[in-house]
């Protein structure tokens, strides 16, 4: 199985799913993308679909799952090109999305992370006060 390569780019992690991945290939990317949370200074991680043609309900539920995973290590996760026909599956089958924004495509979702990363750090109207 070819291994898909977790990129590095400005504190984000950028995942880019450019085959099909079958149940055990798509468990193991969720070790490799924990794994690499671990090991970097990430806070903010885009994954993106746009090279795949199915996302089924096993795949749907493992992106959600590694969201949460991810959250709860500090990281916030965008899922990008998402393209109408896995949109419309997912909403079928349905998968709901939690524990991760969504954007169009890789530069919208780091722009998208640039602006997650501002609000966690801006005070709040009651921290001025």
């Amino acid at each position: 199985m070819p291994e898909i390569t977790i990129l590095e780019m400005g504190g984000n992690l950028v995942v880019p799913l450019q085959l099909e991945l079958h149940d055990k290939a798509a468990r193991n990317l969720q070790d490799d993308i924990l794994r690499k949370i671990e090991d970097s200074s990430a806070s903010g991680m885009i994954i993106d679909i746009s090279a795949l043609n199915i996302v089924d309900s096993f795949l749907g539920r493992l992106l959600g799952d590694t969201a949460r995973m991810a959250r709860l290590m500090g990281v916030e996760t965008v899922l990008v090109g998402m393209r109408k026909e896995i949109v419309m599956t997912l909403l079928q089958l349905g998968f709901t999305i939690r524990d991760m924004h969504t954007a169009l495509n890789v530069e919208d979702g780091l722009e998208l992370l640039e602006e997650l990363k501002l609000e966690m750090y801006l005070p709040t109207d009651e921290e001025i006060e």
